[in-house]
């Protein structure tokens, strides 16, 4: 799938990020970092179920689960790392009511399509590239494929 072929949510981000000049995407990603939804209680009073990722700098946790066949994922960090934050609350927004085969068929360089990479350091944008990568393998293994 290339980025032209985008749809829904996922096209939606891309090109409200490409709308703008860099200054304005680096504000709409801190917006996104205060749409990040707290945990759920069941998840928030159980760490160990979210996965830590390990490519961000920062520490961020994850979960994917799917639900009547429709993709959500929870994802916890800290708000003193707005980038982190915002690039977590991205990939929910973007995965959250897919179905598995539509998330599992989200470009890897999704991150890179959002064209903040001469915005944020490229060790950023691997962090968020691990979150969409661990997302996948979680779902991978939820439906054993």
């Amino acid at each position: 799938m290339s980025d032209s072929t985008l749809t829904g949510q996922a096209a939606e981000i891309r090109d409200e990020f490409l709308d703008l000049d860099l200054s304005s995407r680096l504000e709409l990603l801190l917006e996104f970092s205060n749409e990040l939804p707290a945990l759920p209680e069941r998840l928030a009073d159980h760490p160990e179920l979210l996965e830590r990722v390990a490519e961000c700098q920062a520490p961020v946790f994850i979960v994917v689960e799917v639900d009547d066949g429709l993709v959500t994922m929870f994802a916890q960090a800290p708000p003193e790392a707005p980038t982190t934050r915002g690039f977590a609350s991205i990939l929910a927004q973007t995965l959250n009511g897919l179905t598995v085969d539509e998330a599992l068929a989200l470009p890897d360089d999704y991150p890179q399509m959002l064209g903040l990479s001469k915005a944020v350091s490229p060790l950023r944008l691997n962090g968020m590239s691990g979150m969409l990568q661990r997302a996948k393998r979680q779902l991978r293994a939820r439906v054993g494929r």
